[in-house]
């Protein structure tokens, strides 16, 4: 939604965190995400990955690469949508750029799907940009109408692989170091063994851990994992 919209927070739109420069996975696949938020040649762009790849990540991250570039821009996860796609999809035709973020969470949704199919077509008629994230490609989406797989199959595609433990790893660093949050390598490593490899999990917890770094006035370090978390970081 615009940056002057009430619907959606501020801190769900822009999370400081959720930045092109913050994302740990191939650098030219953040090139091309940014110069299509920057109002490149694709029109239309697909994001494909099982869950934790940092599909949310990319997508909120063009969303503020694109209003920073002072494009009018929409981000809507479909999974708050379900059922009530097109009422949700008539606000956002006059934008440069829309994000849908999780077409499977409408796929086998006839309504829905068909929503998303005429606003597809409607976008690409003014020359407007959409950005789909999906946990898998066009073909292997449980869709029930072939023009809408049409569609999205026409995108240019993104495919997202996991990140190993030293990609998880770079994630948490840069997000730390944004913050100006002292850790030590030895920290992440606890982590990553012991709280789960979820990166979005593994957010939630850096943001705990800030807090507490910082009413305890100390650097994060596995005995201090270990206060706030107990043994099995589990707490």
């Amino acid at each position: 939604m615009p940056t002057s919209s009430p619907q959606l927070p501020l801190a769900l739109r822009y999370p400081p965190d959720q930045r092109l420069d913050t994302f740990a996975g191939d650098p030219a696949l953040a090139a091309q995400l940014r110069a299509f938020a920057s109002g490149g040649d694709d029109r239309a762009l697909l994001l494909a990955g099982p869950a934790g790849t940092g599909k949310s990540h990319l997508a909120l991250a063009a969303c503020a690469e694109a209003d920073a570039a002072g494009h009018r821009v929409g981000y809507l996860p479909l999974a708050s949508m379900a059922g009530r796609l097109r009422e949700a999809l008539e606000a956002m035709h006059a934008f440069d750029l829309v994000a849908l973020d999780g077409v499977e969470a409408v796929s086998g949704q006839r309504a829905d799907e068909l929503a998303l199919f005429d606003f597809h077509n409607r976008m690409h008629d003014a020359g407007r940009r959409l950005l789909y994230t999906a946990r898998a490609t066009p073909d292997a989406l449980p869709l029930v109408l072939p023009d809408l797989r049409s569609r999205l199959s026409q995108c240019t595609r993104l495919v997202l692989e996991r990140l190993d433990d030293a990609g998880r790893g770079e994630v948490l660093r840069l997000r730390a170091r944004r913050r100006g949050l002292q850790i030590d390598d030895a920290a992440i490593d606890w982590l990553l063994r012991r709280a789960g490899r979820d990166l979005s999990g593994l957010a939630a917890l850096l943001d705990r851990l800030d807090a507490a770094s910082l009413a305890a006035q100390r650097r994060i370090t596995v005995p201090f994992l270990r206060e706030v978390l107990g043994t099995d970081g589990s707490r």
